[in-house]
């Protein structure tokens, strides 16, 4: 295989992802209307009760809106991450993917360019939100809407390869909803997306363990941090090591001779 194939095959996964994203506009609405509810209603009824103090990296008291509105990019990547493995399922099964897992190319590198896809989709999603955001009154500085491109990359791969790992594990499409109860809601419910650590430690010392090291959380403090122009490293290394991990075991529960494939009787 020449580099020109391997170029050839992601332009193509990742034109058909964004062709099929741009052509569901159901898809679009939904993937907004649900932060965007966050933003309106849930952070409107809390306004006046759950400001914040100064704290890294506000420099002023803030109103609680402006607090979660990092954590509603995550929400995006997120459920973005599992629409993006549930159509892997389906496609595995019975779309496209099927015919290109048994293509020359490795897996590995074709999981790859379905998480490129996947996460080029979100990154749309999150500028919408954040324009939608400005209009509301939510403003960063100017240089945050750039300088937060490569945190919502990474946070974005990290959250997709979760996606992929899941999809791994998972046959029929019907067993996908357990899933979202099981693995998505507690990771965004159970992380500092709402609410910052010191407030969760007042209340729950083990909630305040597991939001400190839910990988979710750290996706969401590298994504505020770099929203207003300061770069957390913690949670950069965090994330990255994370990523890492998910990606490397959902390749190998891709691989038909070591993971999870073998067991359930092949791709």
């Amino acid at each position: 295989m020449r580099p020109m194939h391997y170029l050839r095959a992601l332009r193509g996964i990742v034109a058909r992802e964004l062709y099929r994203f741009i052509h569901q506009r159901e898809r679009f609405i939904s993937a907004l209307v649900r932060p965007l509810v966050w933003l309106f209603v849930f952070a409107a009824g809390f306004r006046s009760t759950l400001g914040l103090a100064i704290s890294p990296p506000y420099e002023t008291y803030i109103l609680y809106e402006v607090y979660i509105t990092p954590g509603l990019l995550g929400m995006i990547q997120l459920f973005n991450g599992m629409q993006s493995s549930l159509s892997m399922v389906y496609d595995r099964e019975m779309g496209s993917m099927r015919t290109l897992l048994v293509s020359p190319l490795p897996r590995w590198f074709l999981l790859t360019a379905k998480l490129v896809a996947g996460v080029a989709v979100s990154i749309l999603q999150v500028y919408v939100f954040l324009g939608v955001a400005w209009a509301y009154g939510i403003e960063a500085p100017a240089q945050g809407y750039l300088a937060v491109l490569p945190a919502l990359l990474l946070s974005g791969v990290m959250l997709g390869a979760l996606g992929l790992l899941l999809s791994s594990f998972i046959r029929q499409l019907e067993n996908f909803a357990g899933v979202m109860n099981f693995v998505i809601f507690p990771m965004f419910f159970m992380s500092t997306a709402l609410y910052p650590l010191w407030k969760i430690q007042e209340s729950s010392e083990l909630l305040h363990a597991l939001a400190q090291w839910n990988p979710f959380s750290q996706a969401v403090e590298l994504i505020r941090f770099a929203l207003y122009g300061q770069f957390n490293g913690l949670a950069c290394g965090y994330t990255a090591g994370a990523t890492a991990l998910f990606l490397a075991v959902a390749i190998v529960g891709y691989n038909p001779s070591k993971g999870m494939m073998q067991r359930k009787g092949g791709a």
